[in-house]
């Protein structure tokens, strides 16, 4: 990018553009597309040939022959003369044509289990894009949070270091014990740790990131900051009911209820009778390139309609029937399950998204306090009217306040994002 500064709407453009998940569900797609072609294609007619040489035992020639009588005009008089229906070399072309006229609705079926299939595919996909648009999200989110809690990390520190610099000229001038000079140093040495620690989670966030844009996982991450509360309007009853209508999963198991209806059918046609028109052109000769070397006529031509219908099997099909039957009615369960737990997962996430609002509330005016508090104890050191504690304790509650602060911005964010996956919203699939 020329500003090397990626938006969130950016970072989530470039991950779908790269993403191995959707460029494996569009191949999926494409499988589903080609079955469906495959199935369609079975209504047509299937044009096939073979060529065959056989070549018999000169004994079975000789014992099929039988002795004629050919007429000799010059003398008036019969030779006898012995021929064999068989031949030594025989060589067979066939070209056959094969209809189906009547399947008992299987190949319909077939085709429409087909269609579903790519339904099926193109529904899968929109779950792996709204997944890893989430995923993007919160990786983003998880980099401001990062940052923020680096910058209240660092306020922290120089904090000391202002405070230790006053600790250090009071006990110069012996105002202050050795032990409150100690105490300032070992709350410093902390700070600094905390510091370490957070800067390695910023760069672990900005991996991830990284990673989720297929990018080297060391490369330098900048985003633009936008870690605010932006107030949601929103009951409970109607996340609930955009789910219901939004979410993937729900599309995909009510066709999986539709494809166990049509085995259903599928099942059942079993009980009707198929019929097939044949029309087949035959050529016999003993010629390898199957010219006619004698007088008779090598070509056969037939035409027949087949008719294939097993009567009985001992109750084969109609347990088959039940099978297909017990599986719709394992599909609708399966449904009544997919949406009771999506319900569930949408209250879990609008209960995460209030809890978040109301931190960010009361967590706003916890940092104004703390501010204020450390302020005046700050204050009442440098007049020696406090002691060392009485700072570093409101020196903590003040990071510990500004931390608290940007995590519950982050976690609303966070919340808002899962919420908007629980409904299957907060990104438009169509097209990508």
């Amino acid at each position: 990018m020329a500003s090397d500064v990626f938006t969130l709407e950016e970072s989530i453009d470039i991950a779908l553009e790269r993403s191995l998940a959707v460029l494996s569900a569009n191949e999926e797609i494409k499988a589903k597309e080609f079955e469906e072609h495959s199935a369609k294609a079975d209504f047509y007619p299937k044009l096939s040939t073979s060529y065959t040489y056989t070549r018999l035992d000169s004994d079975t020639v000789d014992d099929a022959k039988h002795t004629t009588w050919l007429y000799n005009p010059s003398t008036d008089t019969h030779i006898p003369k012995e021929l064999s229906p068989l031949r030594t070399d025989n060589y067979q072309f066939n070209i056959t044509a094969t209809q189906p006229l009547f399947t008992g609705w299987r190949l319909t079926v077939l085709r429409d289990l087909a269609s579903l299939g790519v339904d099926t595919a193109k529904i899968q996909k929109v779950s792996t894009i709204q997944d890893l648009v989430l995923k993007v999200k919160v990786a983003y989110f998880a980099i401001l949070k990062t940052e923020k809690l680096q910058n209240v990390a660092r306020q922290a520190v120089e904090q000391l270091e202002g405070h230790l610099a006053v600790a250090q000229a009071f006990y110069d001038e012996g105002i202050i014990a050795k032990n409150e000079l100690l105490q300032t140093e070992v709350q410093m040495a902390q700070s600094r740790q905390d510091l370490i620690s957070v800067t390695h989670g910023v760069l672990l966030s900005k991996s991830l990131f990284n990673k989720l844009l297929r990018r080297r996982l060391t490369k330098p991450v900048r985003i633009k900051d936008i870690l605010d509360y932006t107030p949601v309007r929103l009951r409970l009853d109607e996340a609930v009911e955009k789910a219901v209508l939004n979410r993937s999963e729900i599309q995909e198991v009510s066709l999986n209820v539709v494809a166990a209806e049509k085995n259903v059918k599928l099942t059942k046609s079993s009980y009707y009778p198929s019929v097939t028109f044949i029309g087949n052109y035959s050529r016999d000769t003993d010629d390898l390139f199957l010219q006619a070397v004698t007088a008779e006529d090598p070509d056969i031509w037939t035409l027949t309609l087949q008719a294939d219908w097993t009567l009985w099997e001992w109750g084969k099909r109609r347990d088959e029937v039940a099978a297909s039957r017990a599986r719709v009615a394992k599909a609708r369960h399966l449904l009544n399950e997919i949406k009771d737990n999506i319900s569930l997962e949408v209250q879990a996430a609008y209960l995460s998204l209030e809890e978040a609002k109301r931190n960010i509330q009361v967590s706003k005016t916890a940092v104004v306090q703390a501010e204020e508090n450390y302020r005046m104890n700050e204050e009442r050191y440098k007049q020696q009217v406090a002691t060392s504690t009485d700072v570093l304790d409101a020196q903590t509650l003040l990071t510990q306040a500004r931390a608290n602060h940007f995590n519950a911005l982050s976690d609303y964010n966070i919340a808002w994002a899962r919420l908007e996956r629980a409904m299957g919203i907060g990104y438009e699939t169509e097209g990508k």
